[in-house]
C-alpha cells in the first residue's frame, strides 16, 4: 500500500511523482503487452474456426470473437496480425451469414433480403477498411496512393503482405458486387483489379488456389480488358481445381453460378454442382467449414435450377 505521508508539502509531490509515473507506465506496458498477446492468440485461432463441422455454431459465434478483436484493435490499433483476422473475418461472416441469407430468402421476403444485403455491404467494407488500415500500417500513405495511382501503388507491396492484400481485395470487390446501383462504388474496381492482379503475381498458389477462385468470378465484371472474359474464368477455374487438389468445393460452385448459368449450360452448371457435393468435408479438415458452405449454397443453387436456365436439362 502507497501511503501519502508527504502530500501537503510541495517537495513530497515531487518525490512521489517518479515512482508513480514508472508504476503507471508499467501498468500501460503490461496492460499493451497483454492485448498484443490476447490479439496474437485470436489472429492465429482461425483453423479452429476453418475445421469446424457446424456452421450454424459458427454463425452464433463469430460476431462475439469479431468484436473482441475490435475491442482490442483499439487498444492496438497497429496490431497487423488484428488487422488481417478482423477484415478476414468480417469478410467470410458477410458472405457465409448474410449475403447468402438473402439470396435464399429473396423470393419469399424481398424487404428482408434488402436489409440482409445492406447489411452485408457494411460489413464487407468494414473489413475493407481494416484490411487497409493493415497495409498503411507497412506502408504510410498506401490508400492515398492507391486512389492516386492503383497499379503503381501497389508494386510497393509484397509477399508478406499477400494475406491482407488478398482480403482487402476481396471485401471491396464483395462490397461493389452487391452495390451495383452505387456509381462510386462501381468506380472502385480498378483498385481491386490493382490489389488482387498484385496478389496473383505474388504468390499465386495462395491458400491453396484462393486468388484463382476469387478470379473466376471477377474476371466477368473487368473493366477495359481485351479477350475473352469467360475464357479467363476457365483458365482460373482450372488452376484453382488443379491447386486445390479438386477437394474444394468454392471454384465448382463459382464456375456454376457465375459462367455456366451466363452460358446457359445447364448440363455443366448442374455436373459441376454435384461434383462440389460428392466433396468429403473431412477429407480435408481445414477446408471443412468452407466446404460446408459451399456445399450448401450448390444444394440451393441446384433447386434454382428452373428458374436460372430456360431451358433445363436435367442429368
Amino acid at each position: 500500500m502507497i501511503r501519502l505521508s508527504y502530500q501537503k508539502t510541495g517537495i513530497g509531490r515531487w518525490i512521489l511523482l517518479p515512482p508513480l509515473i514508472s508504476l503507471l507506465l508499467t501498468g500501460c506496458s503490461i496492460r499493451k503487452m497483454a492485448v498484443n498477446k490476447m490479439g496474437d492468440a485470436l489472429a492465429s485461432g482461425g483453423a479452429t474456426y476453418a475445421s469446424d463441422d457446424d456452421p450454424e455454431l459458427i454463425k452464433a459465434a463469430m460476431p462475439f470473437s469479431l468484436k473482441l478483436m475490435e475491442s482490442l484493435l483499439a487498444e492496438s490499433p497497429r496490431h497487423k496480425g488484428l488487422l488481417f483476422a478482423t477484415a478476414s473475418g468480417f469478410t467470410l461472416y458477410a458472405y457465409a451469414f448474410v449475403q447468402q441469407e438473402a439470396d435464399v430468402i429473396e423470393d419469399e421476403n424481398l424487404a428482408a433480403a434488402i436489409e440482409y444485403r445492406t447489411r452485408a455491404r457494411k460489413l464487407y467494407l468494414r473489413a475493407r477498411n481494416y484490411g487497409l488500415r493493415g497495409l498503411e500500417v507497412k506502408h504510410p500513405g498506401f490508400d492515398t496512393k492507391l486512389h492516386d495511382n492503383p497499379k503503381s501503388a501497389v508494386r510497393i507491396i509484397r509477399e508478406v503482405d499477400l494475406p491482407l492484400l488478398y482480403w482487402t481485395a476481396v471485401s471491396w470487390a464483395a462490397s461493389i458486387s452487391i452495390s451495383k446501383n452505387d456509381p462510386h462504388m462501381i468506380a472502385d474496381l480498378p483498385l481491386v483489379e490493382a490489389l488482387i492482379d498484385r496478389a496473383l503475381e505474388l504468390g499465386e498458389d495462395f491458400e491453396d488456389g484462393s486468388i484463382h477462385t476469387f478470379l473466376i468470378t471477377f474476371e466477368l465484371s473487368r473493366p477495359g480488358v481485351e479477350g475473352d472474359p469467360i475464357a479467363r474464368s476457365r483458365k482460373h477455374f482450372e488452376r484453382a481445381m488443379e491447386l486445390s487438389g479438386g477437394q474444394q468445393a468454392g471454384p465448382l460452385v463459382s464456375f456454376a453460378e457465375s459462367v455456366s448459368v451466363i452460358e446457359q449450360n445447364s448440363i455443366e452448371f448442374q455436373s459441376l454442382l454435384n461434383r462440389a457435393l460428392a466433396i468429403d468435408p473431412n477429407a480435408k479438415p481445414e477446408w471443412r467449414l468452407a466446404n460446408l458452405v459451399m456445399q450448401r449454397r450448390a444444394r440451393w443453387l441446384l433447386s434454382r435450377t428452373d428458374e436460372l436456365f430456360l431451358i433445363p436439362e436435367n442429368l
